[in-house]
C-alpha cells in the first residue's frame, strides 16, 4: 500500500510573496495539504533572525509547543522563517529554506535561492526568478473561474503595476509617460485593458492609471493599501489567464516571474531603471528572450514559458530522498 506523504509545514512571516513561494513549492512536491504557519516574531529575536540567539525556542508566539511535534518537512521563506526552520531542523525535521538566509546554507538541509542572489553551495538549488503556481493547469482553471473576462474584446492587454523599490528608480513621471503611450497603442489596436495594482503601488501611480487609461474598456482592480486588507476578490489569476499580452513594471521579481510563466509576450515598464540583484534577474530574462522592453509597437514575438517550480520541486525531492 502506498504510504501518504509525510507531514509538511510552510512557515513565513505572512507576507504574500513569501507565502506564495512556500505554498508553491510544497504543492509541487506533492504536499497539497501542507499546514501553513504565519509566524509572529518577538523581540529581540526578530531583529537578529535567522541567528539562533539564546532562547530562540521562544522567538515566535505560540511556536515553542510546535517544536515538540515537528513535521517531517519544514519549508520556510524569508528571514524570519529561516530561524523557525533552523529550530525545527534541530528537532528532527528536514528543513528547506527559500531565499538567501544570509547565513551558511549548511545550517539547513537545502536552500532554494534565485540565481540573482549569487548564492552557492553543495546544498543550494538555484532558479531563475521565484517559485509560483502558474502552469497550464493553473491558467486553465483561472480561465474557467474568470470566464467573464473572455467576453472583453481582444487583444486583451494585462497591465500589472508594482511600486517604487530600492532596486528600481522608475518614478511617477516615467510611469505617466509610458501609460500615455500604452493607452494610445490600445486605442489604435482596439481591444481591452485588464489592470491591477499591488499593495506596494502608491496612490499617485494608481491615479495615473485611472487618468491615462480611464476611457479604455476592460477591468481595473486596486489592491488594498494595508497589509491586512481584504483581497479575496482579486481577479489576478484571470488577468494572467486571459491576457493576449502583458505589460508589467520591472520592480517585482515575483510578479515578473509569474507573468513570464504564461504563454504570451511580456513587456517591461521601467526595466532600464532597475539595478542590483533585480538587474541580474532582468539580464537573465533578456538572455532567455522571454521579455522585451516596453515600446510603442508591442510587436508580438514567440514565447517559451519560464516555469522553474516543477524542476526545483523534483530536485528537492530527489536530494532529500523523498
Amino acid at each position: 500500500m502506498t504510504q501518504p506523504p509525510a507531514a509538511c509545514w510552510t512557515l513565513t512571516d505572512g507576507r504574500a510573496g513569501n507565502v506564495r513561494q512556500a505554498r508553491a513549492l510544497a504543492a509541487a512536491m506533492g504536499f497539497a495539504d501542507a499546514r501553513d504557519i504565519a509566524l509572529r516574531p518577538r523581540a529581540p529575536w526578530r531583529w537578529g533572525a535567522p541567528r539562533a540567539w539564546p532562547g530562540s525556542d521562544r522567538a515566535f508566539a505560540d511556536f515553542a509547543p510546535m517544536l515538540d511535534a515537528p513535521p517531517s518537512l519544514a519549508i520556510g521563506c524569508g528571514r524570519q522563517a529561516a530561524l523557525a526552520t533552523r529550530r525545527l531542523r534541530d528537532r528532527g525535521a528536514r528543513a528547506v529554506q527559500i531565499l538567501d538566509p544570509r547565513l551558511p546554507p549548511a545550517l539547513w538541509d537545502l536552500v532554494v535561492a534565485p540565481e540573482h542572489d549569487a548564492l552557492s553551495g553543495d546544498n543550494v538549488v538555484t532558479l531563475v526568478g521565484s517559485l509560483h503556481p502558474v502552469d497550464d493547469l493553473w491558467l486553465a482553471q483561472a480561465r474557467s473561474d474568470y470566464s467573464i473576462l473572455g467576453e472583453l474584446p481582444p487583444p486583451r492587454t494585462t497591465l500589472m503595476l508594482g511600486g517604487p523599490s530600492d532596486h528600481s528608480a522608475y518614478d511617477i513621471a516615467g510611469l505617466t509617460r509610458d501609460l500615455q503611450r500604452l493607452a494610445a497603442r490600445i486605442r489604435q489596436d482596439g481591444g481591452s485593458l485588464l489592470a491591477t495594482t499591488s499593495r506596494r503601488t502608491p496612490p499617485d501611480w494608481a491615479q495615473a492609471m485611472r487618468a491615462q487609461c480611464g476611457d479604455i474598456p476592460g477591468l481595473r482592480w486596486f489592491a488594498p493599501s494595508t497589509a491586512n486588507g481584504d483581497d479575496s476578490d482579486n481577479p489576478y489569476p484571470g488577468l494572467l489567464a486571459w491576457a493576449d499580452r502583458i505589460v508589467c513594471t520591472g520592480d517585482s521579481v515575483n510578479m515578473l516571474s509569474e507573468a513570464c510563466a504564461t504563454r504570451v509576450p511580456v513587456y517591461v515598464l521601467g526595466g532600464e531603471t532597475v539595478r542590483g540583484r533585480v538587474k541580474h534577474f532582468h539580464d537573465a530574462l533578456d538572455r532567455l528572450g522571454r521579455v522585451r522592453a516596453f515600446d510603442d509597437a508591442l510587436a508580438p514575438y514567440d514565447v517559451e514559458p519560464l516555469r522553474e517550480t516543477a524542476r526545483v520541486a523534483a530536485e528537492v525531492r530527489s536530494r532529500l530522498g523523498l
